[in-house]
């Protein structure tokens, strides 16, 4: 099925990937390409609709980008957002000019009669990022929204469905901004609203089954909810001919390996090849501390198995995997066959024997991923499991991985993880985890001194990752937590709050 397509040009903005989900929120299928795309190209795509994207540049810089000015005479509606609002400008004979007083953050704003500020509220608030601003509009342009600061925070040529706003409706800070991009999706580009998860699957099992009728396909399947979502799916079209791959490295979290066979196995009836590994990867990562060398020996050992499970079945036909759209959007590449070297596969077209990848993930941002897996009918556990690195808990642990060390992180992160959804608060936070760290504190417990590594726990809210708050989770919630780990959790005496966002900090903490 041909679906209504938006066409989303980026300039390099820090909301670009935003932009393009909430488009896809709204109903409507998008993809992000970047600004240099041949207009040839584009055309061939046919979209519905083009969104510029912001960007850190000005437009009278050196090198800054700019577009082939014909995009704006194809007769497709267009929205210019911040860079993208002063590059409409810039490109038909309207000056951008530099602030004298910049404008970050939350910003009062007032709106003027236009098609995208349908139904808003006359005075509001939005969220502006930018020093540059459109000091004059083009010919044939009117204002449609101004602040106390900038003249022109919002203009548009109607009869040319040409609109740009200098402010971000994508961010949420930006009050009714889903409205104004569902109203130029909707009352500008006349679309319908046919992109739905439902009809995603219909349509991805039905080309899926004609792709791999009488075909041996080989799955990887990691726990995450990427290889467990993309192999459901391929599952619904291949039946038995799907042989999934899992291997038990020992560092994942409590109950995860058991709840993989439980839930693909027994429940939905796939072939599962269980690989328990864990003292194997146990011994390769005795005495080592090093973070970087901990990921190296897990991927190479990790292919190792993987590669020794897959020739017991012989010749495979396809490969699978987990691959999403952010991987293909960071690679700069738009081939099938590329595989990223972040993914706990990587590297296995190397060593194993088939004829084609399947990603029948590829086109999917993370939310829709997780849509797809409710659809398919897998259980919440899995669909919203928490984002997890390949190398699992090995990176959690500062230090030397042991047993015992494994043991306590399981089961301290359990107990956080459990009060954090007993509290109703683990759709509310994006990631949340506990770790072992390297510094060892003394305690008193039952009048015996105790030695032990401090346990730290890390709470973040973040749209995609790329930048993350730390969760401000309620004093009462943490309390509970760290009652419970003292007093239930071996060797442990003393439990800390990460409190710093990302930047400086990053999430994980190796």
């Amino acid at each position: 099925m041909a679906h209504e397509k938006i066409l989303v040009l980026d300039f390099g903005g820090q909301y670009n990937q935003l932009i393009a989900r909430r488009v896809r929120e709204n109903g409507v299928y998008c993809d992000l390409w970047p600004y240099d795309t041949d207009i040839k190209k584009i055309r061939e795509y046919n979209p519905i609709g083009i969104i510029f994207t912001g960007g850190p540049n000005s437009v009278y810089e050196d090198g800054a980008p700019h577009i082939d000015p014909k995009i704006l005479e194809l007769g497709i509606p267009v929205l210019g957002i911040c860079y993208g609002c002063q590059l409409i400008a810039y490109t038909l004979g309207g000056k951008v000019a530099h602030a004298d007083i910049r404008e970050y953050g939350r910003i009062e704003i007032e709106y003027r009669e236009s098609q995208i500020f349908k139904t808003l509220k006359e005075h509001n608030i939005c969220w502006m990022s930018h020093t540059d601003y459109v000091s004059e509009v083009p010919s044939g342009f009117q204002i449609t929204a101004k602040t106390k600061t900038c003249p022109a925070a919002g203009f548009e040529d109607p009869k040319r469905k040409i609109y740009g706003i200098q402010f971000h409706p994508e961010v949420h800070h930006t009050a009714e901004g889903n409205k104004i991009l569902r109203n130029f999706l909707y009352e500008v580009c006349g679309a319908s609203g046919d992109w739905t998860m439902s009809n995603f699957v219909a349509e991805q099992v039905s080309l899926l089954r004609e792709k791999l009728k009488g075909k041996k396909v080989l799955c990887a399947m990691s726990g995450g909810v990427d290889s467990a979502v993309a192999a459901t799916l391929v599952h619904r079209a291949a039946g038995n001919n799907l042989t999934c791959v899992f291997v038990d490295h020992g560092l994942l979290r409590k109950g995860e390996a058991e709840e993989v066979v439980e839930v693909f196995r027994n429940k939905l009836g796939m072939n599962l090849i269980k690989a328990d590994v864990r003292d194997r990867f146990l011994e390769k990562l005795k005495g080592v501390c090093e973070p970087e060398k901990k990921r190296k020996i897990i991927g190479e050992e990790f292919i190792k198995v993987f590669e020794a499970e897959a020739k017991k079945i012989g010749s495979v036909d396809y490969l699978v995997q987990g691959t999403i759209y952010p991987d293909v959007i960071e690679s700069g590449k738009g081939a099938s066959a590329v595989i990223k070297s972040h993914h706990n596969v990587g590297g296995l077209p190397s060593v194993v024997d088939f004829k084609e990848i399947v990603e029948p993930l590829r086109d999917l941002f993370k939310d829709e991923v997780r849509k797809v897996g409710t659809e398919l009918g897998l259980p919440d556990s899995v669909v919203q499991r928490q984002p997890f690195p390949g190398p699992g808990l090995a990176i959690r642990i500062m230090g030397e991985v042991t047993e015992e060390k494994l043991q306590t992180l399981r089961d301290a992160d359990y107990i956080f993880r459990e009060e954090i959804a007993k509290a109703g608060l683990n759709q509310e936070v994006w990631q949340y985890f506990a770790v072992i760290t390297s510094t060892y504190t003394v305690g008193v417990m039952g009048d015996a001194r105790t030695y032990e590594p401090v346990i730290a726990l890390r709470a973040v809210t973040s749209v995609d990752a790329m930048t993350a708050d730390w969760a401000h989770i309620p004093y009462e919630v943490l309390e509970r937590v760290s009652n419970r780990i003292v007093n239930e959790v071996a060797h442990a005496n003393r439990i800390v709050y990460d409190i710093t966002s990302k930047p400086p900090a990053t999430i994980e903490w190796e």
